[in-house]
């Protein structure tokens, strides 16, 4: 039996677990805030390819950053250090941490991606909560890919012909769709910035082949001008939130409105890449059984075999990417509005998964919530209060709640989990973690 199989089973142990779908809002009176698992994307970092790689889009040469490719800045860093005293803060408020000191930093546990970028933001995240003595961040050691936060070398299921086909159509209805927010783009590399030589002679958007699946006959991801476009969006978001001068965010032509156009097309594309139903139970299985398995240890207060903090934490961080947060929230029907931007991950952003108990019934319920930074706090390095919060949404857990309520108890949220995981895909995370032991990449302070 699977270790997914065998928390299913013990779960119906339980003797204080209620099967009702929701249950009321929790209230400082009524509840207690028991455990809370924050599944988060890393801080602002630099495009993941060189500059040349772009210029072949781009009249003008892409700017030069101060890391490599894909590494978290030292902007980025800050922000998710603000994000952490903001969750510290929090977490105070809601009666899961003290306000201050060292005390509970013991409490708190924090396993990251092995990427330079994930790493560092969980030291941030680390660091913010807990000043002057932040827990270790753990993870696999640098350079050992983490199938929890990576998909795996497995196929996802075979898909007919026609899913296939339907696919396909969904790419081109995507193409058509936002068809005047590509052509922007396209104007705006076409004409902005001085041109990086004479004979240079860029490749329109539109010219961009449509690949329309891959070599293992899977159209995930995106190909041609809206692939390419979600690409470049990207870039200039982190031109934005990196607070680069606005004279230098897409060469002085992309303005704070023009953003949220643009990025409306990575959005778009990531949903259709990471949304699809095979790719998220391929990509997230994993991770939600993490998350359940980390509940389960809050529940019961005994050891969940394979779970990635030991019992008797309070918190537990994952840090991970954008489409860790995707996948999931696909794998869970989860959608969201913030800041204007739907489904958008923005760096530092997470899905926060609470734990509650009743203290009328004792039943334990969970409540999901989106949080983010704005893009003017990430790119201010805005510190943050209760007179400047960051966005928090709560969200409706399909096949849970209802819409007048965001919240699920324990046990329907765990009997959903079970059914949204593909074992077999959760296995294959323990059989990656296996051939390489975890190690802590900081170590905690004083």
């Amino acid at each position: 039996m699977t270790r997914s199989l065998v928390r299913f089973a013990c779960f119906f142990a339980l003797p204080c677990v209620c099967l009702a779908a929701q249950t009321a809002p929790p209230a400082s009176k009524q509840a207690q805030l028991k455990f809370v698992v924050v599944l988060t994307r890393h801080g602002v970092r630099s495009p993941t390819g060189e500059p040349g790689r772009y210029a072949q889009y781009s009249r003008a040469a892409w700017p030069q950053w101060d890391v490599p490719p894909g590494y978290l800045t030292s902007h980025g860093f800050e922000d998710m250090k603000l994000f952490g005293a903001w969750d510290r803060s929090l977490l105070a408020r809601q009666g899961l941490l003290s306000a201050a000191g060292c005390a509970d930093s013991a409490q708190v546990w924090f396993y990251a991606d092995s990427d330079q970028r994930t790493r560092e933001s969980g030291r941030a995240l680390a660091e913010g909560m807990f000043p002057g003595c932040p827990p270790a961040v753990h993870g696999l050691p640098e350079g050992t890919r983490d199938g929890l936060f990576h998909p795996t070398d497995a196929d996802p299921p075979a898909q007919s012909s026609g899913e296939n086909l339907g696919r396909q159509t969904q790419a081109q209805e995507l193409a058509r769709q936002y068809r005047p927010q590509i052509a922007q783009m396209d104007r705006i590399l076409a004409v902005c910035g001085p041109p990086l030589s004479p004979n240079h002679r860029r490749v329109s958007l539109f010219a961009v082949p449509a690949i329309p699946s891959d070599k293992r006959g899977h159209s995930d991801d995106l190909r041609g001008p809206m692939g390419t476009a979600a690409s470049l969006s990207e870039n200039f978001l982190l031109e934005y939130v990196q607070g680069m001068p606005m004279s230098e965010v897409g060469w002085g032509c992309v303005s704070r409105s023009t953003l949220n156009s643009l990025i409306a097309i990575h959005n778009a594309a990531a949903d259709y890449e990471q949304r699809a139903p095979s790719v998220a139970r391929r990509d997230a299985s994993g991770l939600l059984d993490r998350i359940s398995a980390a509940m389960q240890q809050a529940v019961t207060g005994r050891t969940v075999p394979g779970a990635s903090n030991p019992p008797g934490k309070r918190v537990l961080f994952l840090v991970g990417h954008d489409t860790n947060l995707t996948t999931v929230a696909a794998l869970l029907h989860l959608t969201w509005t913030a800041g204007g931007r739907h489904d958008d991950t923005p760096p530092g952003s997470a899905l926060v998964f609470e734990l509650w108990r009743s203290s009328v019934s004792g039943d334990y319920f969970v409540r999901v919530l989106f949080t983010a930074q704005t893009l003017e706090q990430l790119r201010g390095a805005t510190p943050l209060n209760p007179a400047h919060p960051p966005l928090r949404v709560p969200l409706t857990i399909g096949g849970c709640s209802k819409a007048s309520a965001d919240t699920c108890s324990w046990a329907a949220f765990s009997q959903l989990s079970g059914r949204a995981i593909d074992p077999n895909y959760a296995n294959l995370v323990e059989n990656t973690e296996s051939t390489g032991s975890r190690t802590a990449f900081s170590q905690p302070g004083p």
